[in-house]
Order: C-alpha cells, then sequence, then structure tokens
C-alpha cells in the first residue's frame, strides 16, 4: 500500500507540526452518514495489526485489514479540510445511505 500527500496536504500538515513533534497519524474507517463510510485521520500510535508506511517525512498507520480493502490512498486537502481517497472504493451502505430507516438525510 502507499500513500500520496498533496503539496497541500504536507503544507497543512506541516503548519500542524510547526514546533512540535511529529506525531503518527491513523487512517482509519469513519461513519459518513448519508454518503457511507469514509476514510478520515487521527493521531494514533501504530498498532502491531497495522501497516506502516512513510510518506513525505509523516508515518501513516491503517489497520493492515483495512489497508488491503483501500489499496493505495491519496490525501488531498479542500475547503473543508483532508480527503482521504482509496484506489479501491468503499463499500456503501445498503438502499444508498439516504432512504434508510432514520431518514437522516431529510429525503
Amino acid at each position: 500500500m502507499g500513500i500520496d500527500l498533496t503539496a497541500d496536504a504536507k503544507k497543512e500538515l506541516d503548519a500542524y507540526f510547526d514546533g512540535k513533534e511529529k506525531g503518527d497519524i491513523r487512517i482509519f474507517l469513519a461513519p459518513g452518514g448519508c454518503s457511507g463510510p469514509r476514510l478520515a485521520l487521527a493521531l494514533d500510535e501504530p498498532k502491531d495489526t497495522d501497516d506502516v508506511v512513510d510518506a513525505d517525512g509523516y508515518k501513516f498507520c491503517i489497520d493492515k485489514k483495512l489497508s488491503e480493502d483501500t489499496g493505495d490512498i491519496r490525501i488531498e486537502l479542500n475547503d473543508m479540510g483532508f480527503m482521504v481517497i482509496p484506489e479501491k472504493p468503499l463499500p456503501q451502505p445498503e438502499g444508498g445511505g439516504c432512504g434508510g430507516c432514520c431518514g437522516g438525510c431529510g429525503h
């Protein structure tokens, strides 16, 4: 598994860690509401069950099973923050996520 950290995303990480020790960054599966699960970032120590990848001076960790499911990962920055984009699509909820029992999307 490889990680592609765009220049804008690296710049944002550099600014965050300016004057601090660089921490390890976990890539994890977060609930995504109507659009289904999504990948997200958090500071966390690697575990024995993780793949660890160095990218542009940063150490990323991801559960080995999740790593197999995602393939390579691209980390970009947009107006909303970091976008963590897997090479392989993540599984989507049954019914597309919006027509479910809760109707959380207002549809």
